[in-house]
């Protein structure tokens, strides 16, 4: 049998000169090919040294470095299930993924050992490893006195890869299960599409516990064989000063809001570049019409989530059309109503899809999976959607109860859960409100109990930033007497909306 390990079709596509530089950046250590395939080994031994056997899930929660690619593709050589957790998250987010993925190994910075400690002895973990922003740690130190030599695991195209968890419009967060047939699906349609070559540098600036940064940027570039230059975090400024010696770039509508305020972004600084990216929350208008009269590049905005990697692209030769997500990638997609019907083109509708890159399932939650699934097969997104004349798809709402902030999915109900856990709030309902640099910003609506007076905006911001990444904190509350009711006693969120709006 073929090995279907993801980690196997990277190396393949390695340069055959492995002393290439693969990583490169300002904050970090220069590695090339053949350092990625040593430190890579010396990993995958050390995590099986301990224990760790193929299916095992590992939970990581570290800064962005070079190192932490390294762990990626060290679980994917030893047949671990990765599964990468968000640095805003907090120990009650954090207790949460680790007693429901239960991992065999857990990966943080030291600063947050104690604590991840605790939970982990709880959820049975077997060790807890350390690695910092710089690349250091008990990880790597016990790395470093393991074997070059480790033969990677055979898997079979089903085999997980990933578990990245999505957060839950009952408020608890699901695990979509990544087989590695999923993301090498993904990975080469991206690198065929967008026209990968030999030459190309991407200048990567994303975080890597998400699917932009982690899977859709990196699986380009090491499919690829490509240089990356490595920014541990986005600034505009930087941003700029790596573009002439880059080619490809990809970002959420919040860089690209900065990048244009920044005096230095001119055509002349793009001349190398031969592709933006724009994706993870919708591109405003204004934004890519800005942004192509000050460099000459158009962005190419695609569309994608969690669960299935990228569905849509506009394409690479011809129009890019702003407010659009272009066209199907290998992915068969069909708009429907509630009921699964299909609607007319022109219509709008749910986004369904099926195809290689779909995830296997939300982990440990077959009544929900079999609930998101239509009985041919297809993926329901929760999109709404509508295919124009012109045959390019534009996502022009949700029916989920989805915020995105900064590129980052918010669900109201799992911050609703936490707000109504204070003992001096009744109720709460949140929103989400047009913001120019995050896209949307969480926007909290409370009602205090009967019995309480005096509950301040900052008595719930305060409870809340102890519980929640700050991400998800509201970015506003208003302090409320009652909640916009209908006639079947259901919140109306759209007359919050509203109200949130008229304020701002």
């Amino acid at each position: 049998m073929t090995n279907k390990n993801l980690y196997t079709l990277f190396e393949d596509h390695f340069p055959s000169d492995k002393s290439a530089i693969a990583f490169e950046g300002p904050d970090v250590q220069t590695f090339s090919f053949e350092q990625i395939v040593i430190r890579s080994a010396q990993m995958a031994n050390f995590m099986t040294d301990l224990g760790a056997k193929p299916g095992d899930r590992v939970a990581v929660q570290v800064g962005k470095s070079v190192e932490a690619v390294i762990l990626y593709l060290a679980c994917l050589r030893a047949g671990l299930v990765y599964l990468p957790l968000n640095t805003a998250y907090k120990a009650a987010e954090i207790e949460y993924f680790v007693g429901d993925a239960s991992p065999a190994l857990v990966i943080c910075d030291p600063s947050s050992l104690s604590e991840i400690s605790k939970i982990s002895t709880k959820a049975g973990v077997l060790e807890v490893l350390t690695l910092n922003a710089e690349g250091r740690g008990n990880l790597t130190e016990g790395a470093a006195n393991c074997s070059f030599d480790f033969t990677t695991v055979s898997r079979a195209s089903d085999d997980l890869a990933a578990i990245l968890y999505t957060s839950g419009t009952t408020g608890r967060s699901k695990g979509a299960m990544l087989t590695h047939d999923n993301l090498a699906s993904n990975a080469l349609s991206l690198h065929k599409t967008w026209r990968f070559d030999e030459d190309d540098v991407l200048l990567h600036a994303l975080p890597i516990f998400h699917v932009h940064g982690l899977f859709v940027a990196l699986h380009c570039a090491l499919l690829n064989g490509s240089k990356i230059i490595f920014l541990t975090k986005f600034d505009a400024l930087t941003v700029t000063e790596y573009l002439p010696s880059s080619t490809v770039f990809m970002g959420v509508p919040t860089f690209y809001v900065r990048l244009l305020s920044e005096l230095g972004l001119t055509s002349e600084i793009c001349r190398n570049m031969r592709l933006f990216t724009a994706g993870s929350a919708p591109l405003l208008e204004e934004t890519f019409s800005a942004f192509s009269e000050k460099t000459g590049h158009v962005i190419l905005e695609r569309y994608g989530m969690t669960e299935a990697g990228m569905i849509t692209t506009n394409p690479y030769d011809g129009e890019r059309k702003a407010g659009t997500v272009g066209f199907p990638l290998d992915n068969d997609v069909r708009i429907t109503d509630d009921d699964g019907k299909i609607v007319p083109d022109g219509e709008i509708g749910i986004l369904e899809i099926k195809g290689p890159n779909v995830f296997k399932g939300y982990w440990q939650m077959p009544d929900k999976t079999a609930a998101e699934f239509r009985s041919d097969g297809f993926f329901i997104t929760g999109d709404m959607t509508r295919k124009g004349d012109d045959g390019y798809y534009r996502i022009v709402g949700r029916s989920k109860d989805l915020i995105i902030s900064g590129g980052y999915n918010v669900y109201p109900k799992e911050i609703e859960s936490f707000i109504d856990e204070m003992p001096t709030v009744e109720e709460s309902a949140v929103v989400g409100r047009p913001h120019v640099d995050f896209g949307e910003a969480v926007v909290a609506f409370v009602v205090p109990t009967a019995s309480t007076s005096g509950l301040q905006a900052s008595d719930v911001t305060a409870f809340i930033k102890e519980k929640l990444a700050n991400f998800k904190v509201p970015k506003q509350v208003y302090i409320v007497d009652t909640l916009p009711r209908n006639t079947m006693g259901k919140v109306q969120k759209n007359a919050l909306r509203e109200l949130a709006l008229k304020d701002a």
